[in-house]
């Protein structure tokens, strides 16, 4: 079996490619992958795999914004010290759930779900149940409040989303803002990949809203946005170069 692991901790990928092999002399791992920039390039340009073991929190933040940055259509087995990400992990591709320190036993249990599940359905089978899930979580719509009205907001009509303090607002392409009910991890895994990014830790933008993109300073870049915002949306460093691969539709 083909393996891809994404961990940035070298003991632990070691420890964990370790009881792979003694799970199955045969099993190769086929590539290493440390942080969530190398793991979309990779993907991006690579399908020959069958399963991915990966770490939750790396050293650019949680592995989950891969999954909004590139398209993966194979089973992926997370492995985190914590248990706060399980609902979430279950929203992507994920078959099971590790909690860390990992152990031989642990890695036995997920391998044999694996094959079972294959044992039940191809994999092509299971490359459709995973991306009708991830259609499954995309919204199409926002219920937003205006004083006693609740409005219902397509979200094709929204230009943006940004969080001030603990409040997240919603601004539509017709200028409207609404504060949004919703944390903003949780509206970006709301969102179509190939519609939204998340350029920072305070803006999603939607690509038809974009009028115009800035190099900026220490290689960041700088978004002008097509509806007034009062604040500056610049693209952190880390999220650079997937930004750029975002916008050539790749």
């Amino acid at each position: 079996m083909k393996i891809v692991i994404v961990e940035d901790e070298q003991l632990a990928a070691e420890k964990l490619e370790r009881y792979l092999l003694k799970y199955n002399t045969e099993n190769k791992i086929v590539v290493v992958l440390t942080s969530i920039t190398d793991a979309v390039s990779w993907f991006n340009t690579n399908i020959d795999y069958d399963v991915i073991f990966m770490d939750i929190q790396l050293t650019d933040g949680l592995s989950f914004e891969i999954f909004n940055q590139t398209k993966i259509n194979k089973p992926v087995i997370f492995s985190t010290a914590f248990d706060e990400y399980a609902v979430d992990a279950f929203k992507v591709n994920s078959i099971d759930y590790i909690l860390k320190p990992i152990t031989f036993t642990d890695i036995s249990k997920a391998m044999n779900k694996l094959k079972q599940m294959q044992s039940i359905f191809s994999s092509e089978s299971i490359a459709v149940i995973t991306n009708d899930l991830q259609k499954k979580k995309t919204k199409d719509r926002f219920l937003v409040r205006l004083g006693n009205h609740i409005h219902s907001i397509k979200t094709e009509d929204i230009a943006l989303f940004y969080a001030e303090g603990r409040t997240v607002y919603l601004i539509t392409k017709e200028q409207k803002r609404f504060i949004l009910d919703f944390k903003l991890e949780d509206v970006h895994n709301l969102l179509s990949s190939q519609s939204f990014f998340r350029v920072n830790r305070s803006f999603i933008v939607n690509i038809n809203s974009i009028k115009d993109v800035l190099v900026f300073s220490n290689s960041r870049l700088k978004i002008t946005s097509k509806v007034n915002v009062d604040k500056e949306i610049i693209v952190s460093r880390e999220k650079v170069s997937a930004f750029k691969t975002w916008l050539e539709g790749i």
